[in-house]
């Protein structure tokens, strides 16, 4: 059965901003070792880099809204890129800011990991 990569797209968004909203600690198992990590500019690489990076932002609250996800298969090894747009809260009182976010996607058996994530706050 052939791989619909809208869908994945789709339900690998909805899991990864589910998960960073409720449990971002839990978002370690997304990555594996050769897996990097742009955020804001700073590169990471490894799950255990990552992880600390995500979990040292300064909020405990956050709310992510997804406004597009674009996705196209990558290669032969059927990766896949995914890009996201939206804005986060962090706090219910302030206002939400616009992020965009890439990641490609890599196959490991019956699910993906994240080999590449990119994120940038977009300001103006």
């Amino acid at each position: 059965m052939a791989m619909d990569p809208d869908a994945v797209a789709k339900a690998f968004v909805e899991h990864y901003y589910r998960t960073f909203d409720t449990n971002r600690a839990a978002l370690v198992s997304l990555y594996q070792d050769t897996s990097m990590l742009t955020f804001e500019g700073q590169k990471l690489q490894g799950p255990a880099a990552i992880a600390g990076k995500l979990g040292s932002l300064p909020f405990q609250h956050c709310e992510h809204q997804i406004i597009t996800v674009d996705c196209q298969p990558s290669g032969p090894q059927g990766g896949m890129l995914v890009f996201v747009s939206g804005s986060i809260r962090t706090a219910p009182d302030e206002h939400p800011m616009k992020f965009s976010q890439a990641f490609h996607l890599m196959p490991a058996g019956n699910s993906f990991y994240v080999q590449n994530d990119m994120f940038r706050l977009n300001y103006g």
